[in-house]
């Protein structure tokens, strides 16, 4: 079941960086790892070798640069989540790599928010973030956009500048949360984007106080332990300012970056599953009540 679901988001990640069909399938379903590439890659326990090479400029999504810098496979994730936890208010983050969603099936699944990538870095925009924004309000969803930070191609205000333009903007009409700052290990290079710990923290003090200048809103921050920790130094700086949306995918409950009292929404797992998604989709979960999702989404909290 890992193997058959492993050719959905995965798949056509490798199509685009490899190269072919052949080097695609050949690569996923023929290949015997050598005692080098084992060394390489600890072979986990589906066999799947891990996620290999760097995505095409602006293919990034929530959690990709965690998956490359950690040498796994995203279907590793779902190893320690059975069963998946379910229980509370559940969401799916998206982009371009679900495909055609169907929304009103989210919603009947027990969906009841959604952030879904709009732009990336300074020119890139998802190219189904025109249809899934207004398709997923339609169907009742709470949704919100996020921008998958490039610190080494412009500074933070740039950046927040173009998401704000480009589908970031918020509105108080029930169903539309703030936009989210996703700033985690780089996908297409070094994992801090070649700031230094003072840097970062200036970057994303620029990103959120333009974006907050455009929208009224704070950032919501996704990120994870690790790249938070080593990339800024356990800064504290954004705790009291910025919800935090922690990617951590276990069970249990998620280790929460320095600096940080709790967490607002945790992304528990890369490989889930929701009606009216093809394939593999990033489960959430918020940390309250849908009230409580509600005031977030209104800034009545």
């Amino acid at each position: 079941m890992l193997f058959s679901r492993s050719l959905t988001r995965r798949a056509r990640w490798r199509l685009s960086t490899v190269g072919g069909v052949f080097t695609a399938v050949f690569g996923l379903l023929l290949t015997t790892p050598s005692a080098a590439s084992a060394a390489e890659t600890p072979a986990g326990p589906s066999e799947i070798p891990a996620a290999v090479g760097t995505l095409a400029e602006g293919e990034a999504f929530m959690g990709a640069g965690t998956a490359i810098h950690e040498g796994r496979a995203l279907e590793d994730a779902e190893l320690s989540l059975a069963p998946m936890d379910t229980t509370g208010v559940q969401g799916i983050d998206v982009s371009h790599w679900q495909g055609a969603i169907n929304w009103t099936s989210v919603r009947g699944a027990g969906i009841q928010f959604a952030w879904m990538k709009a732009t990336e870095g300074t020119s890139f925009k998802d190219s189904r973030f025109n249809t899934n924004y207004p398709a997923a309000h339609g169907a009742g969803v709470i949704r919100g956009a996020y921008h998958f930070a490039r610190p080494n191609v412009s500074n933070g205000a740039t950046q927040a500048n173009y998401f704000a333009s480009n589908g970031g903007a918020w509105s108080r009409d029930n169903l539309t949360l703030p936009g989210v700052l996703d700033i985690e290990h780089n996908p297409y290079g070094a994992m801090c984007y070649g700031l230094s710990q003072s840097q970062m923290r200036t970057w994303i003090n620029d990103f959120y106080n333009t974006y907050k200048s455009r929208t009224t809103r704070d950032i919501v921050i996704y990120t994870t332990a690790s790249w938070w920790n080593t990339c800024t130094g356990n800064w504290s700086g954004m705790s009291a300012k910025a919800p935090l949306w922690v990617a951590h995918w276990t069970t249990g409950s998620p280790t929460i970056p320095a600096g940080f009292p709790t967490w607002t929404v945790w992304q528990y797992t890369a490989t889930g599953r929701v009606g009216g998604v093809s394939g593999d989709v990033d489960r959430n979960k918020f940390n309250g009540s849908r009230e409580r999702l509600l005031a977030l989404a209104n800034n009545t909290a």
